[in-house]
């Protein structure tokens, strides 16, 4: 595949801050002569001014080669019929902006370039055209065909569950290799052959260095919500895995913002890429609401934050720490909330549990650390709880990214104390978002228009109760009437 190779290129003394090595500008990955110009960065910030703590965004690079336009359908593409077929079968009749702009390009092995918030239908841009590409070959084991790297387990598994059936339509395999999970039966997916690997960076990198995969083979790098591996630190570890890939390949990068972390990745990894915005603004999405619920104290913030949880329908809460988060949970049961906690203190099988409850609706409140933040897709949830204000403007917008995705409408609700206005304030400018301003108290009918809060029916609930009821099947009753075992000979169970 020829393309016109174009990189920007390091400014003098600029160093590469992934692997402590200085930059040479005049060689890119491709093994070619670098001769890209970008527009110098024009160290605006974000939200027209903001506070001083802003972060700039760098200046995206122009392409060369221009893009090819848009589709207004998915037939328009050129990709499988099966995939075709699939995206009928699963209620898809027509694309996504994001999928629009970048499938026909990516399809063609562009280079892109992706900004969009969650819920805007990343997911399927670059899937889509990932496993088009990969369709018909087959990998050998240990060498994956292509890889999707994302910073969170959550993340992980939406991914792979999203790119499931469209992978079975093209008998694509696919593994899912994160943290938290048996490492050795990670190892066996990778070992049988899988043409597709979805992964958080830390988890890959030690199979990498067992023995148990290797990159060389991968024609295909996805970088799925760059920003935050970079904020997570992940960086070290995604470039030490991306200068493992086949040399020539294709890279497609998504992120909701572009900070100066992710133009790392940009000027080192892509060439000549196609760059497409969604949403300019980062957050201002017309069919989201966003809600500054002013309140007189602790005590206030309380008895809000109860009767919000006790609303019909189904919420996320956001707080700082995993105490706070169990401790909340534990407020809301004895007040007779279906609530669950989920933080990174939880083990995967305890996470898994929480969310498949969340999305079934046998838990109406998910309180919850930024762990949830990304990689969480819930249909309808039409309302999201700042309970502590994030720090950060990009936690904001991750968090309230949970509601209204895929044209949906939602309503981001952040309670605020009297110390926190100005942080608030300052916040939302940088995210560039203007927000409703409500003074509200416990029990009144403004909070109740807002959020749909009502009195919690005070009768308390355990965890148990939060969970799917256990189906006994024909095994467990064959079990149950099975003749105890004689004394002296012990069970491989009272054993272990």
């Amino acid at each position: 595949m020829n393309r016109t190779t174009r990189t920007a290129p390091a400014t003098a003394g600029n160093a590469d801050h992934g692997s402590g090595r200085r930059r040479h500008p005049q060689t890119n990955r491709r093994g070619g002569t670098s001769r890209t110009a970008t527009r110098p960065p024009q160290g605006q910030r974000r939200g027209g001014g903001g506070g001083a703590g802003a972060p700039r965004e760098f200046a995206v690079p122009v392409s060369r080669t221009p893009p090819l336009p848009p589709v207004e359908t998915f037939d328009g593409l050129d990709m499988p019929d099966r995939l075709k077929t699939t995206l009928r079968a699963q209620g898809m009749s027509a694309p996504f902006p994001i999928q629009a702009a970048t499938l026909p390009n990516a399809l063609a092995g562009r280079d892109v370039l992706g900004r969009g918030r969650t819920g805007s239908g990343k997911t399927l841009a670059f899937g889509l055209a990932l496993l088009a590409r990969t369709a018909g070959q087959h990998a050998q084991p240990r060498q994956p065909l292509a890889l999707v790297l994302v910073p969170t387990r959550e993340l992980a598994q939406q991914v792979t569950a999203a790119l499931t059936p469209y992978a079975r339509a093209l008998k694509l395999r696919l593994a899912t290799v994160v943290g938290g999970l048996s490492i050795a039966r990670q190892a066996r997916d990778l070992q049988s052959g899988s043409e597709v690997v979805v992964a958080t960076p830390g988890r890959l990198k030690d199979l990498v260095e067992r023995g148990d995969c290797r990159l060389d083979q991968v024609a295909v790098t996805v970088l799925d919500e760059a920003d935050q591996m970079a904020d997570m630190g992940f960086m070290p570890q995604v470039t030490h895995l991306l200068d493992q890939v086949r040399p020539g390949g294709q890279r497609l990068l998504f992120s909701a913002t572009l900070d100066r972390n992710v133009d790392l990745l940009v000027r080192r990894y892509l060439t000549d890429p196609v760059v497409h915005s969604v949403d300019p603004s980062a957050g201002a999405v017309t069919s989201m609401e966003h809600h500054l619920l002013h309140v007189n104290g602790a005590d206030d913030k309380r008895a809000a934050t109860t009767e919000i949880a006790a609303r019909e329908g189904r919420v996320i809460m956001f707080l700082d720490t995993k105490h706070a988060v169990d401790r909340l949970t534990a407020d809301l049961l004895r007040s007779g909330v279906r609530a669950s906690a989920l933080h990174g203190g939880k083990s995967q099988s305890q996470r898994t549990r929480t969310l498949t409850a969340f999305k079934s609706g046998h838990t109406n409140v998910l309180v919850a650390t930024n762990v949830a933040a990304r990689g969480i897709h819930v249909d309808n949830l039409d309302l999201v709880v700042n309970v502590d204000p994030p720090t950060d403007h990009k936690d904001y917008l991750h968090r309230g990214g949970r509601t209204a995705r895929a044209g949906e409408s939602g309503t981001v609700a952040t309670l605020v104390l009297p110390g926190q206005r100005r942080d608030m304030n300052r916040l939302m400018a940088n995210a560039a978002i203007t927000a409703q301003h409500t003074r509200i108290h416990p029990g009144e009918a403004e909070l109740n228009r807002i959020t749909g809060a009502q009195a919690p029916s005070g009768i308390p609930l355990t965890a148990a109760d939060t969970q799917p009821p256990q189906r006994t099947g024909p095994s467990q009753q064959a079990r149950r009437n099975r003749p105890a075992r004689r004394r002296g000979r012990p069970s491989r169970t009272s054993a272990r």
